[in-house]
């Protein structure tokens, strides 16, 4: 199994952690994991917020077993996770069902050797995750674990308790499911750096022209308000259109660039407070993709990130 994983979370697990030699390897082994498991969390429910719920409650049922009937401690603890996020996936499937206008996937501060894995950046952005979610939860956590994370189908069958013969034909009809909706080509790093920077000083300058220039002519633009701040309710498709809503942004607000889910993004402020994390894809040198998130409550998670990088 890669481990790969989104950030550098290390540090010590919530809750509590009795002071005695079983339980400091106990602690030492999630640790030790302890990113695999949020990436794993993640990449299922798209929320950084729900990921750390998800490590809560597994350790609080790792912290309770006997290591000395686990053979495999890596795949023990994502067998945990995968099916407390399982759990939080039907619940959040629930929640959005009533949700006001596009739902974004939770943004998530990514470091620069992410967005050069190219596979996992495509595995953690903005449209990836958005593909993702026309899966059904099983469907989704088959594709994680096997397509990013490389599990074997044993390793899966006993994560979402299934059969391996039905894992396996689940992970095939995943794999057609998203191969038929995956976002095509990749910027290069440098690429998407020159578009970005071209993109942000528009935008600042509030020169249409500018701004025209650097958006593909389909260019389509997702904001994700929550029904609790000022936020399209449908896309907006077609760069006039999307000059129009990006000509609004005004000078009062900074941009500082940022790489969120693997993807260039900018961070946008509002009296030194974030107002929205906008997220670019760029294809051939033009902007095809904007993800605009300013739900406050998808934004406190980044927020506790920038202010601890600081």
């Amino acid at each position: 199994m890669n481990d790969r994983t989104t950030g550098d979370r290390t540090g010590e697990p919530s809750g509590p952690v009795a002071p005695d030699a079983r339980l400091d390897g106990v602690t030492r082994a999630f640790v030790a994991h302890r990113n695999l498991l949020f990436t794993v969390a993640y990449e299922m429910l798209g929320s950084a917020a729900d990921a750390e719920d998800v490590l809560q409650e597994t350790w609080l049922r790792w912290v309770g077993v006997d290591p000395g009937t686990v053979r495999d401690q890596r795949a023990y603890l994502v067998r945990i996770a995968t099916r407390q996020a399982l759990s939080h996936l039907r619940a959040l499937g629930r929640r959005k069902e009533s949700y006001v206008g596009p739902w974004l996937p939770e943004p998530l501060l990514t470091s620069p050797d992410v967005a050069e894995d190219v596979e996992l950046a495509d595995s953690v952005s903005m449209a990836m995750l958005l593909v993702l979610e026309t899966l059904a939860p099983t469907e989704r956590a088959v594709f994680v674990l096997r397509e990013v994370f490389d599990l074997g189908y044993d390793e899966i069958a006993e994560a979402v308790g299934r059969s391996r013969d039905a894992v396996r034909q689940i992970a095939h009809r995943a794999r057609a499911h998203v191969a038929a909706r995956r976002p095509r080509g990749v910027a290069s790093a440098a690429e998407a750096r020159r578009t970005v920077e071209a993109f942000r000083q528009a935008v600042e300058t509030g020169d249409l022209g500018r701004l025209l220039d650097v958006l593909a002519p389909d260019v389509v633009l997702l904001t994700d308000g929550g029904g609790v701040v000022r936020a399209a309710l449908t896309p907006v498709v077609g760069a006039d259109r999307v000059a129009e809503v990006l000509g609004r942004i005004g000078a009062a607000l900074s941009l500082r660039p940022a790489q969120v889910n693997g993807d260039p993004a900018l961070i946008v402020r509002l009296d030194g407070e974030i107002d929205t994390v906008l997220a670019l894809r760029v294809d051939d040198g033009l902007v095809t993709g904007l993800y605009a998130v300013r739900n406050p409550e998808k934004l406190s998670y980044l927020d506790r990130e920038t202010t601890l990088r600081r």
